[in-house]
């Protein structure tokens, strides 16, 4: 049977929210994924919540949210959330200790299977990454001490390519589900300045589905990444999104 998964970075409700959601809930309602990992909600505008509810009265898509705040001064600004179908048996959150980064995970029962679901938002792009190398070596020590399951995913921006060291020890304990570029989008401001305008577009892959123990990977790609029809500067986010089908062994 299989089941879908997709991520995406929402920057929180920066860069005209109120039109750019529009984009994330219609493609939604095709992708329909079974679980909808994302990062930076804003919690002030509750911006997880809204998608959860669009979901269900424009998709006909039934999630259940659980939401994770970033700790100290970000605590009541930024945080992680996961939208799914399936039924929860327990969550939990890590507390990297950190730049106020954290991570959840949702243990949710598939096809009669325990599967851990992690979301998670490493360090800025721009940072060094001696710091978010020992985020994923506190997160790989968390995602060990919970062995009890049939297989995890780990889903978020990981602010690095694979070819630097945080993400080269992610993979060596995790399969990446696809390679393709997803920073950044044209996204623009109302007064046009660009997203990130120091970096180039489409550039890199630092958005990641990991899967790891017994699942199998049949396909896979990018998403969120068509522009609006009449705007080409309005994006569903300042990244793309990720998507894969996955399936047990």
């Amino acid at each position: 049977m299989g089941f879908r998964v997709t991520t995406l970075n929402l920057e929180q409700d920066h860069k005209r929210w109120d039109e750019r959601r529009e984009l994330i809930v219609e493609e939604l309602g095709g992708l329909k994924p079974d679980v909808f990992a994302i990062n930076e909600i804003c919690l002030p505008r509750q911006t997880g919540r809204y998608l959860q509810r669009a979901a269900n009265e424009r998709c006909g898509i039934e999630y259940n949210l659980i939401q994770q705040s970033k700790v100290n001064g970000l605590s009541v600004v930024d945080g992680e959330g996961l939208l799914t179908r399936f039924p929860i048996r327990e969550t939990a959150n890590l507390d990297y200790r950190a730049r106020d980064a954290v991570a959840l995970v949702a243990r949710v029962e598939i096809e009669d299977r325990l599967v851990d679901l992690y979301v998670t938002h490493l360090y800025r792009s721009e940072g060094e990454d001696s710091l978010r190398l020992y985020q994923v070596e506190q997160l790989l020590d968390w995602v060990s001490s919970r062995n009890d399951v049939d297989a995890r995913v780990v889903c978020g921006d990981f602010n690095a390519t694979l070819d630097m060291a945080s993400a080269a020890l992610m993979a060596a304990h995790f399969k990446p589900t696809q390679t393709e570029p997803t920073a950044f989008t044209p996204l623009q401001e109302k007064n046009g300045t660009p997203s990130h305008p120091n970096w180039e577009r489409f550039d890199r892959c630092i958005d990641y589905i990991w899967v790891a123990g017994a699942l199998r990977v049949k396909d896979s790609g990018v998403c969120f990444n068509k522009p609006s029809p009449e705007d080409y500067s309005l994006w569903p986010s300042d990244h793309m999104g990720v998507w894969a089908d996955l399936e047990f062994e």
